[in-house]
C-alpha cells in the first residue's frame, strides 16, 4: 500500500502513470471497507467488493495502515488521513499495548478481545508469542508517524520500539536474533521456532538507523554493520550473489532460497551502508547482488520481481503477486538505492 504514494512524492508520476490517483483509490477503498467505525481499528481481510471476510485486528496490519494513511498524507497533502493515523495509534495504544511487560499483543477479534492460541482467524504469526516480525514493521510505522506528527505520545512509543526490537528481537550480536519470544520476553524453547532471518535482520538495520534519525539521537552504526556484517558473512552467496532465507547462530544457512523481498531489504541495507562511508566489501556485495536480482529475480519482460528462486538461480516460487508480495519491498529498495547513487546522491 504505501509504495504508489512513496514513487509518487519521489517525482514518478507523469502523463500516462498517475500514481497518486492509484493511492486514492487504496485509501477510499481502505476508509470504506476496512475500517471499524464501531470499534476502531481496521480489519484484516475484505473480499474484492469489500464485504468484510476475517475482522480480526493484528498488530502486524494495523501497522501497515498506519504507515499507508502517513504516506497518502504526505503525498496528497490530505490532513484527514494523517488524522486517522493519529485515531488508529490511540487505539493500538489503548488496546494493544502490554503494561505489565511492555511491548504489545498482536491478535485480537473486532472488539479487541485477545484471540486464543489455535484461533483459525489468525494469519500472521503466532497467538501468545510477541513476534520480531510485527514489533518491525510497529517500530516502522511509529518511525513515519513521528516523523510527520512529532507527537510526543508517538515519539515515546517509537523510543520504546527501538529499544524492544534492539533488546529481544535483533541484538547487537546479530546471531542471538529470533523470531519470537514469550509475553514477558522469556525464550521460546520450541526448536520449530528457532533460527533467524537474515532478510528481517537487515531490515531490522537499517529501518533502526531511519528510527534513531527521526528521534533526532546518535544512530547505532555498529548495530547496524554487525547485522550487515553477520548477513554478509553466514547468510550471502558469495559466488552468484543474493541473500539466503534463513540461518540459525553464526552457522552456514539453512535454507538458501532467494526471496524478494530479502533481496531489496539488502540492497536497502547496503545502500545505507554505502552512502555511510564507502567500503569496498559493501560495494562488492551489492554490485553482485543488484547483477543477481537483474539476472535471475526479475523478469525483463516486465521488471516484476520474482517471489522465490533456488541458490542454483532456477524460479521456485515465480509468482510476480499474491496475498503476500506487491511492491512494497522492491521499489521502495530502488528508491534507496537511486538516492544514494543517482546524480544527486554521488
Amino acid at each position: 500500500m504505501p509504495s504508489s504514494r512513496l514513487v509518487h512524492r519521489k517525482g514518478f508520476s507523469d502523463a500516462t502513470r498517475n500514481y497518486l490517483k492509484g493511492a486514492e483509490q487504496g485509501y477510499r477503498f481502505l476508509t470504506s471497507h476496512f475500517l471499524d467505525h464501531a470499534n476502531g481499528g481496521y480489519y484484516w481481510k475484505t473480499d474484492l467488493a469489500g464485504t468484510p471476510t476475517n475482522t480480526g485486528k493484528f498488530l502486524y496490519g494495523q501497522s501497515y495502515v498506519i504507515y499507508g494513511l502517513v504516506e497518502y498524507s504526505r503525498a496528497s497533502g490530505d490532513q484527514d488521513a494523517l488524522g486517522q493515523a493519529l485515531t488508529l495509534y490511540r487505539d493500538i495504544q489503548k488496546h494493544l499495548y502490554d503494561p505489565t511487560h511492555g511491548g504489545w499483543i498482536e491478535h485480537t477479534d473486532r472488539d479487541w478481545h485477545r484471540l486464543l492460541p489455535g484461533d483459525p482467524r489468525n494469519e500472521v504469526e503466532i497467538i501468545g508469542l510477541k513476534s520480531a516480525n510485527a514489533h518491525l514493521h510497529w517500530m516502522e510505522a511509529l518511525a513515519e508517524l513521528y516523523a510527520v506528527t512529532r507527537d510526543p505520545d508517538v515519539g515515546r512509543s517509537l523510543a520504546d520500539a527501538v529499544k524492544i526490537n534492539q533488546t529481544w528481537f535483533y541484538p547487537e550480536k546479530a546471531a542471538l536474533s529470533c523470531f519470537y519470544r514469550q509475553p514477558d520476553w522469556a525464550s521460546v524453547t520450541d526448536p520449530r521456532r528457532a533460527g533467524l532471518s537474515y532478510g528481517h535482520n537487515v531490515e531490522f538495520a537499517w529501518l533502526m538507523i531511519r528510527a534513531e534519525q527521526v528521534l533526532e539521537r546518535p544512530p547505532s552504526w555498529n548495530h547496524f554493520y554487525a547485522h550487515v556484517d553477520h548477513a554478509l558473512a553466514h547468510g550471502y552467496d558469495h559466488k552468484r550473489g543474493g541473500l539466503y532465507h534463513r540461518g540459525v547462530d553464526n552457522q552456514p544457512a539453512t535454507d538458501t532460497d532467494k526471496i524478494w523481498w530479502a533481496q531489496a531489504e539488502m540492497m536497502a541495507a547496503l545502500s545505507d551502508a554505502l552512502a555511510h562511508k564507502d567500503d569496498p566489501a559493501y560495494r562488492s556485495a551489492l554490485q553482485s547482488l543488484i547483477a543477481f536480482v537483474l539476472r535471475y529475480q526479475v523478469d525483463p519482460r516486465d521488471g516484476i520481481w520474482l517471489d522465490t528462486v533456488t541458490a542454483n538461480d532456477r524460479p521456485k516460487a515465480p509468482r510476480k503477486a499474491h496475498n503476500w508480495k506487491a511492491n512494497y519491498h522492491d521499489v521502495r529498495a530502488i528508491v534507496k538505492f537511486v538516492e544514494a547513487f543517482g546524480p544527486a546522491g554521488r
